[in-house]
């Protein structure tokens, strides 16, 4: 049932996707800008694209998601539409963190200065490689999504049915059972990512000790842009392996039905899944002088177009 509370958590996680909207638009615009006046699709702003795209059409599928769960409950637990959301709803959302995980090891590929050979090899054939690292993701994407389209509207029926005293315990033994497979599928679409987004952390940090120690050898008094570099990568990374973590366990506990639906808990899942998206999109535009360019500029004119309308 519909709290009062948690209606308004689902507000706030409406604009929370709204938010999101807009920064992850913000990032597509600048990103799509830069390829038509240079011409040239570069490494990054192919992983920008992508994955500003991607979370803009997640956070629009969750509205989407979330208003007819609301509104239209009935018409919306029908099976076909149920499976329908929830499917493209995996595919949206394994995109956007596969994406996000090449965003880290592009960091790391740019950023770090390492000397084995493999290494030395991704780093020179990077701009050729990512192409296909962003289409072999997507394909993976939309086969770990395809098994939640066979069983996730029995999984539902299973865990929305009145729970009586003769079938409490058949629901107990198919919600394990239910649960094993969703984490199990979790897992598949995001345990790889999360593998990748870890390792390029490692990579960072250790880079990040090492230059420092030769900072302190050297005792410039200069502020180095490497070690700048350094920092803005790591901080990026990290505000998004927290919002990554956080993401991950919402949506385990959204997808195996831990809480009832439209429950408070449930509300504040959703509310956290929202958040996490458009988080990260913000410090990606914090950390980023090209794209805080594009905000700053439509601030200024509205400001000026204020000034002379007061005028």
């Amino acid at each position: 049932m519909l709290t009062l509370f948690s209606l308004l958590i689902l507000t706030i996680a409406i604009i929370e996707s709204m938010a999101g909207l807009l920064g992850n638009g913000t990032i597509l615009a600048v990103s799509s800008t830069s390829c038509l006046r240079s011409k040239i699709l570069s490494s990054y702003d192919m992983i920008m694209i992508c994955l500003s795209l991607s979370r803009f059409f997640l956070q629009t599928w969750m509205m989407l998601d979330l208003f007819l769960s609301l509104f239209c409950e009935m018409s919306y637990y029908e099976e076909n539409l149920f499976v329908i959301f929830k499917t493209v709803f995996m595919f949206l959302n394994n995109s956007s963190l596969w994406f996000a995980a090449w965003l880290s090891f592009f960091y790391c590929t740019k950023v770090v200065h390492f000397t084995q050979s493999l290494f030395i090899w991704l780093k020179q054939r990077i701009s050729s490689l990512m192409p296909w690292m962003l289409i072999t993701s997507s394909f993976f994407s939309f086969a770990t999504s395809l098994p939640f389209a066979w069983d996730i509207y029995n999984v539902h029926v299973n865990f929305t049915d009145p729970l009586t005293m003769t079938n409490s315990s058949e629901r107990r033994v198919t919600m394990k059972a239910s649960l094993f497979v969703l984490i199990l599928f979790c897992n598949g679409g995001i345990a790889l990512p999360l593998i990748v987004f870890v390792v390029s952390s490692i990579l960072l940090i250790r880079s990040l000790c090492i230059h420092i120690r030769q900072m302190q050898n050297i005792a410039t008094g200069f502020r180095d842009p490497s070690l700048e570099a350094h920092i803005g990568a790591i901080k990026s990374v990290f505000s998004f392996l927290i919002l990554y973590v956080t993401y991950f366990i919402s949506l385990v506990l959204v997808l195996s039905n831990f809480f009832l639906p439209l429950s408070m808990g449930e509300a504040m899942c959703i509310a956290v899944m929202a958040a996490c998206p458009a988080g990260h999109s913000m410090v990606l535009i914090w950390s980023n002088p090209k794209f805080r360019e594009l905000p700053a500029r439509i601030l200024h004119h509205t400001n000026c177009h204020a000034r002379t309308r007061s005028v």
